[in-house]
Order: C-alpha cells, then structure tokens, then sequence
C-alpha cells in the first residue's frame, strides 16, 4: 500500500499558507489582550510628540547618553529583538522615520516584559513612554517605562529588507508605503505639487471652482465616457472626460480667470502613460489666447518642479536628469512634419497623398481623416525626436473642434500640445466663442460619431445656449496630474497615482 504524497505548493500557496497560521496566532493575541482588559484597539494612546520630532530635537548625540527629556510616542513595530532582560524594537512613523525602543526588566517588571515578549509582533502599533537616551552604539532610543498596544496587526509584514514585487506595490499600496520610502516621497511630491500649481494660480488671480463629474452629455474631449443611470432621474449619464464645458459656462457668467483640479473618467485602453481614472487640470483666462496658456504652463510647471524638489533639473527614478528651464521650445506640426519626413505636408495636402504615405508606413487609422493622419504622421516622423519640453503648435481643424481657427494660417486652429521628454503633457488653445461656428463643429462631430467614432463628441444645445450669451476671447489649457509627476519623477502612471485602477 502506498503512502498518500505530500501535496506540493506553490510559492503563492506557501505563502498563503504561512499567513494564515500567523493570523490565526495574532488572533489568538488580540483575544488576550481584550480579555484582559488592555484593549487590542484603544480609541487613543497619549502621545506627547512624533518620532521625527524627537529625531530633530536630538540629531547627533553621543553614544551611551541619557537626556533627562521623558516623551511618548507611538510608531509601527518593524523590527523586533528580543534577549533575556532587553527588548528591542524599532519603530516607524508614517513618513518613514524610526526610533529604536528599548524595554528592560529593570524598567517596566517581569509581568510587563513577558507580555512583550508574547504579544508584541512585527506589524504591531505600539504606545511607549520613556526617558530618550542614546545606546551604547550611538542609537537615538526611548528607554521604555510604560508601553501600550496601540493597535494589533493580525497579518505580517512584507520582508522590509527585499523589494515588493511591482504587483504588490500596486495592488496594495498601503504595503509600499510602509516597506518604501520612494513610494513616500511620491505622495509628497505630488502634494507639493498641486500646491505649487495652486499657488501659480493664486498669482495670477485665478478661482478654483468644482463641475460636475455626474453629466447627462459628455463632451470637452474626443474620449469613449463610462455610462451609468441613475434611478432617481431615471437617465443614462455619463462620467465626464473633461471639465471644459461646465467651466467655459463660468467664464460666460464672469468668472474670467477659473480652474480646476479633479477626475477625468475615459472608458479607454491603460499602459504606462494611460489611466482610466485621472486627475486633470483645466483652466481658462478671458481676453487670453494660447500664447498666453502657453506661457503660464511653462511657469506652472517649471515652479511645479521646483517646489517638488528644489530644482528646474530634476533627477528620474533612473537617475537621468531632465532640465525643465529656460524658454521651451514652440514649433509648428505641419513645419515640423514636412521637415521630418522630407515631405511639403500642408493643411491642403489632399487625403489620398496622406493615405498612401501612412500605408507605405504601415500607419493604420480608423476613420481617417486629414487632421487624424497628419497628427499620426507627426507621431512617427517627429515625436520620437523630441527630448526638451516643446509645445507643438497649430493643429488641423477637424480634429480640434473646440478651438478657434487661426487668425492668419487658413485649415489649422490655434492649438498645442506639450511634449515631454517624448510624452504629452497638456494641451491649450485659442478657444472657439463663435456659437455659429460652434454649432457647425458638433454638427460635423455628430457625423462622424454616426458613422462609428465612439470618440466624436455630440451635440451640446445647453453648452451652445451658454455661448449664445456670448463668451469673450478666451485662451484655455489642459494638463493631467498624473503625467506632471511621470514627468518630474520618471516614473510610470501608476507609480504616481497612489490607488491606480488594476484588473
């Protein structure tokens, strides 16, 4: 009779495995810690101050010194060592600081060092108060008389001492931010960065204002939107794609210098550069036109850059540096494109010349229009050449159907688009306040999305009544959130966003 074999386990299993017998120790834990009256959870532990505050209070004392000074603080538990009569701990703040915690028989008893010892674990959020000393090796420590459990973690923690895999990383932040001071920083870096762009603003007397993320239409960009309804209104609405129709309706009502900061929802593909969920930065000046957006942008996001790290040459996660200063360059897409591709490509150059230059590439567009070609021949003859920051000016007219044609170049429109080390960055424009013309563009839009562009925008009647009411000259910029910090940082989209959609 054979033996029944040992069923053999994946790593993934193994580990599972692993945790689930931890969890049920640390259960077993909190259990005696509320039955005997400590609490596993308290409402609160009385701190008196933070482990970074008592490291800058005490940044270079000796070895073996004893301050006088009795704080109390609290941190997670990250590394543990336990002796016969010292206990060792480290313990870590949020923001990735740590203090050692030292607790002796001498200090708190026999009874207080056993429970350490049987219910203290790597994970834990612990209270201790004492006496801040130096140890014998020159490490600032909390000679523990008093300690709490602040909170139990029933689950260990990753090993801090070997990197998370990427999936880990994004699927559960909350792990990465505790094992990875880079994916600290990053939220640093991103509020610092919206409180630079915020304080531009300020500068130059701009409102921020709210619009509707819930719209019964999507329009402001060519983007598929995520549908849903809504039981008291009984409608389909829309999550929006662009913030751009409500707030061209504040510039109407007077509101001459306005933005917003918040979420962008398209119902599209997500790579390295593509979120389906974002954060967008629009804003609008009356009496501006897109030299102007232009301007400010480079101002918003060479401040942007500074604020975030010191500097307009900022090192990428690689190491490479990357120099936002200076003046930025401004080149025309169909000068630019002709120049690449050694080919007079102009706003009249007839579609079937663009077809068969995009087939002998093997570009493919759906739908193809001129302004659709013309902007994939630039993708693939010029943008692979671009490394400074360079806004692209002057768009074709078909695809840009919110913007205002060029006051001097016939079938172009008064557009650019900002280029990042090869990545768009935002987009402004010369906005089109014409409601007739206006009209004319959502009709041609409407077309186009009858004959299958899920893209193309609708028919807005109450975005067009707001411009009957007349709109003045108004310049307009567009700019993601997200794709600033991939630009500042070097990182990919989702290392910058701190809670990225995964499957």
């Amino acid at each position: 009779m054979t033996e029944p074999s040992t069923p053999i386990l994946s790593d993934d299993e193994a580990l599972e495995l692993e945790v689930s017998e931890q969890k049920s120790v640390r259960l077993a834990k909190r259990a005696r810690l509320i039955e005997s009256g400590a609490g596993a959870y308290p409402v609160g532990v009385p701190v008196t101050t933070t482990i970074p505050a008592v490291r800058a209070a005490y940044p270079d004392l000796e070895p073996d010194v004893a301050t006088g000074d009795v704080v109390s603080i609290a941190g997670r538990v990250v590394h543990s060592r336990n002796t016969g009569k010292l206990c060792f701990a480290s313990l870590q703040s949020g923001d990735g600081s740590r203090i050692q915690a030292m607790v002796s028989l001498a200090a708190v008893g026999e009874d207080s060092l056993r429970d350490w010892k049987e219910l203290v674990d790597l994970g834990d959020h612990v209270f201790v108060s004492g006496e801040v000393i130096s140890s014998r090796r020159g490490e600032l420590s909390v000679m523990v008389n008093e300690w709490q459990i602040a909170s139990k973690a029933l689950r260990p923690l990753p090993n801090l001492h070997a990197e998370l895999n990427d999936e880990t990383r994004v699927r559960s932040r909350y792990l990465d931010l505790i094992a990875r001071e880079g994916a600290r920083e990053m939220v640093r870096s991103r509020a610092a960065v919206v409180a630079s762009l915020r304080k531009t603003f300020a500068l130059h007397h701009y409102v921020e204002v709210e619009t509707p993320m819930l719209q019964v239409m999507h329009g402001g960009a060519s983007a598929r939107p995520f549908a849903t309804h809504s039981n008291a209104f009984d409608t389909e609405l829309y999550l929006r794609i662009a913030p751009e129709l409500f707030l061209k309706r504040a510039v109407v009502g007077g509101i001459e210098r306005v933005f917003e900061i918040n979420r962008n929802f398209r119902n599209e593909g997500a790579d390295s550069t593509h979120s389906p969920e974002f954060a967008m930065l629009e804003a609008y000046q009356a009496y501006g036109d897109y030299h102007q957006m232009a301007d400010l942008t480079q101002q918003m996001v060479q401040n942007a850059a500074l604020d975030a790290t010191g500097s307009h040459v900022v090192t990428w996660a690689d190491g490479t540096e990357y120099d936002f200063g200076g003046e930025w360059d401004r080149v025309s897409m169909y000068d630019s494109l002709s120049a690449a591709s050694g080919i007079a490509i102009t706003p009249e150059t007839p579609l079937d010349e663009l077809l068969t230059l995009a087939g002998s590439l093997d570009i493919e567009v759906h739908l193809p229009t001129h302004g659709k070609l013309v902007e994939e021949l630039w993708e693939h003859f010029v943008k692979p050449g671009l490394e400074r920051p360079t806004f692209v000016m002057d768009f074709p007219v078909d695809t840009s159907p919110l913007v205002r044609a060029h006051r001097s170049i016939p079938g172009v429109v008064e557009k650019w688009d900002l280029y990042v080390h090869g990545f768009e960055l935002g987009t402004g424009y010369s906005e089109l306040v014409d409601p007739v013309v206006q009209r004319e563009r959502f009709v041609e839009q409407a077309k186009l999305a009858a004959g299958g562009d899920v893209e193309a925008m609708r028919l807005d009647e109450e975005f067009l009544r707001a411009l009957e009411h007349g709109m003045p000259p108004t310049g307009g910029m567009g700019m993601g959130i997200d794709r600033l910090l991939m630009g500042i940082t070097g990182l990919g989209i989702r290392e910058t966003i701190l809670f990225p959609l995964v499957k």
